[in-house]
């Protein structure tokens, strides 16, 4: 690790990421790192991808969209994956020899999205197996503490639940009942351990894919792009799936077969460097 990561990561974070599956690690990326991540964000939402989502509602007063797996067509991300502490900072986290790339996923709300990002878990979308994972959520912009990213502590440990559509409640992955359906988690607030942290520039969440998490919107006064970055460690495998995953990788069942280490062009490997 470079001095500056080994500051920012103490065995403290590492146990409370263990523990909670969600830490905050404050000023992890430098101003030039936010400034040109903030670049990227800006060039992709003036030409977002053909996978971009616009997850708020016609009537919303703002407005909050989606995209993901830019990282190949945006210099500015790759400049902050590939040149950053992240990776260093994720192999802290997992205990991991090896930290490979997954995906790159971009929020932005709008001044006054009322669309709330709902209680979920990350992994059950994905096509992957395995316990050493990373999923970094970094504000290029101020974030209240009531519109930041919140966490149920201690929920990476399981059980998977029932993956749905934000939009609908649908379930398009996993089959009707084969997994136990997310209790109403807003009705139970104040008896669980809920986590959140209001955030300046440089400071970086980092998450367990398995790790219930939820956002609210946003105040008429605060724009809020976020980059998120997934990465996987040693034990992550190829898991496919007879439905469409989210994000989607099409043709790599073809090339990778189930149970496989993730050792593809997709996800080039990030760490050691």
């Amino acid at each position: 690790m470079s001095q500056a990561s080994t500051l920012r990561v103490s065995p403290d974070d590492v146990a409370d990421y263990a523990r909670d599956g969600a830490v905050c690690l404050r000023q992890l990326l430098s101003p030039a790192e936010v400034a040109r991540l903030r670049e990227g964000i800006d060039a992709n939402l003036a030409a977002p991808s053909p996978r971009a989502i616009v997850a708020s509602r016609p009537d919303d007063p703002g407005f909050f969209i989606e995209d993901f797996c830019c990282w190949a067509d945006n210099p500015a991300y790759r400049d902050v994956i590939f040149g950053s502490a992240l990776a260093e900072a994720a192999a802290a986290l997992m205990g991991s020899t090896t930290v490979r790339l997954y995906h790159d996923h971009m929020l932005t709300k709008e001044p006054g999205t009322r669309q709330a990002t709902p209680w979920h878990q990350d992994q059950p979308y994905y096509n992957v197996d395995g316990r050493q994972n990373v999923s970094f959520w970094i504000p290029v912009d101020p974030v209240r503490r009531h519109s930041t990213l919140e966490f149920v502590a201690g929920s990476h440990r399981g059980p998977w639940l029932m993956p749905r559509t934000f939009m609908t409640n649908e379930a398009r992955w996993f089959p009707e009942g084969s997994l136990a359906e997310l209790p109403d988690l807003e009705r139970q607030r104040d008896t669980l351990p809920i986590l959140g942290w209001a955030l300046e520039p440089g400071d970086v969440v980092a998450f367990h894919m398995l790790a219930l998490h939820a956002a609210g919107g946003v105040d008429g006064d605060r724009r809020r792009r976020v980059f998120s970055l997934r990465v996987l460690g040693d034990d992550m495998r190829h898991a496919p799936r007879r439905w469409k995953t989210s994000p989607d990788f099409p043709g790599l069942t073809d090339e990778l077969p189930a149970g496989a280490a993730l050792d593809h062009p997709l996800f080039p490997r990030l760490w050691p460097r």
